[in-house]
């Protein structure tokens, strides 16, 4: 059955684009990771292109690894904290959602949940909380922790923290404040709440000092694929990031993620399925694949083997370029996508050298998605949009902002002649451009029901 709806859009933000090697193109500003406008014009960019909002990609900790390589990524170790930039940008902006990574694990969340409604009063209805649990050790040696807690305890932990942080924002019905200054009552004290959470991991009394949220409360967005993952976005998540590299695989995680929502007594189309693609677009084929080279040719090859021992997991540093791939070094298994893992085993067989597939990761992992003109970039999302696979994506742009230049000009116009996209904004907040429902106070909820 074809879709009544339109696709989601956002742009991915690297401050300087996706690519590694993006802040060496000649229409990148090599000051940008401290200038607050280039990001604003990134933002206005995708604003008056009517895109659903910026997301802002996070980690609270500088890399560790090959200081050499590091050295090249200023992406990696240079960037604004993301709430910061999202308070300034939200008075800049005035339709565009802003969506920022916030860890569960480093953070309490009295915290999260005061600084996201602050945000969203002062964007009048425009925050997303990009939920994470985090995934690299460099981050808990700056929270005082020897690396990463188990994975089964972030989710664990992450899971209470959201709830905690759902109750902190209901703890204002939406009709609390009277404002009656003939009586001299600001607000009603009978709609005014406090959570008494106390649990495995928190404890927090509340109330929160802020009135609720223009938006119900701000949106949730969350990217995993594990069961914990797919369990925990099923239940509270609203946007929900995946890769884009395989559209049966994608079908197949957005199926189950929904069908796991009526469980907890949500709606699937309460969720939009958001897979982060990377566009290389150009009016010819010839022209966007000459783009990838660019930028894959400017990659210093530290850069690469770095990338490609993350990917490994195996330490590369050393290694000769010109020498065969020393196949002992591969990993049983993939920390990642298991399809590019198997095609890199199949490319290295031959007796390729160390070179070769920096080069050929490098090709794959940035150009993941698809290259090529606008018509072929547009077939590609409404195959993916009308076949379910996605109901929008995350657009991870090579350059910025260049990159999202290409695909405004070229392959915009041709998504709304298809009637794919939108021509203007449907509302005011985020939550109403994504066509999401309104969320229930639960404490209104207890009230109705005597």
């Amino acid at each position: 059955m074809a879709r009544t709806d339109k696709m989601k859009l956002g742009t991915f933000v690297y401050t300087f684009g996706f690519h590694p090697a993006s802040w060496l193109h000649p229409a990148s500003d090599v000051h940008g990771a401290n200038e607050f406008s280039h990001l604003l014009d990134v933002a206005k960019r995708s604003e008056a292109a009517k895109f659903d909002f910026m997301f802002m990609a996070d980690s609270p900790a500088a890399a560790v690894g090959d200081p050499d390589a590091l050295a090249r990524i200023p992406t990696k170790m240079n960037r604004f904290e993301p709430l910061s930039l999202l308070s300034a940008l939200s008075v800049t902006t005035k339709d565009l959602g802003l969506v920022a990574t916030v860890s569960t694990s480093y953070y309490e969340p009295y915290n999260v949940a005061r600084l996201f409604a602050s945000i969203d009063h002062l964007s009048g209805g425009r925050a997303c909380w990009n939920v994470v649990t985090s995934d690299h050790d460099e981050t808990g040696y700056n929270f005082n922790r020897e690396g990463l807690d188990p994975h089964a305890l972030r989710y664990e932990r992450g899971n209470e923290f959201v709830d905690v942080v759902f109750g902190l924002w209901d703890s204002f019905e939406d009709d609390a404040l009277l404002l009656d200054r003939e009586s001299g009552v600001y607000y009603d004290k009978t709609k005014h709440h406090t959570l008494n959470h106390k649990g495995k991991h928190f404890q927090v009394r509340g109330p929160l000092n802020i009135a609720r949220s223009p938006q119900g409360r701000p949106i949730i967005a969350q990217a995993g694929g594990s069961e914990p993952g797919m369990d925990m976005a099923a239940r509270t998540a609203e946007i929900v990031f995946s890769l884009a590299s395989n559209i049966d695989r994608n079908r197949a995680f957005y199926e189950n993620v929904k069908g796991r929502m009526p469980a907890y007594g949500r709606n699937p189309d309460d969720l939009k399925i958001m897979p982060g693609v990377v566009l290389n677009v150009g009016e010819t084929e010839a022209e966007a694949k000459a783009k990838v080279d660019y930028l894959i040719d400017k990659m210093h090859p530290d850069v690469g083997r770095l990338m490609l021992s993350e990917f490994l997991e195996a330490d590369l540093r050393g290694v000769p370029l010109d020498r065969p791939f020393p196949m002992d070094r591969l990993p049983p298994t993939p920390k990642g996508s298991r399809a590019l893992f198997d095609e890199l085993v199949d490319f290295v067989k031959g007796g390729r050298t160390v070179g070769e597939l920096v080069r050929h990761y490098a090709e794959k992992h940035t150009g993941n998605g698809i290259t090529g003109t606008p018509t072929q970039i547009a077939d590609f999302m409404e195959e993916w949009f009308e076949t379910r696979a996605a109901d929008g994506f995350i657009l991870m742009f090579p350059t910025l902002p260049s990159s999202l230049e290409d695909f405004v000009k070229l392959v915009l116009p041709e998504l709304r002649r298809r009637g794919l996209f939108r021509e203007e904004y449907e509302g005011k907040t985020l939550r109403e451009n994504l066509g999401l429902s309104m969320p229930v106070n639960r404490f209104a909820t207890a009230r109705a029901k005597g």
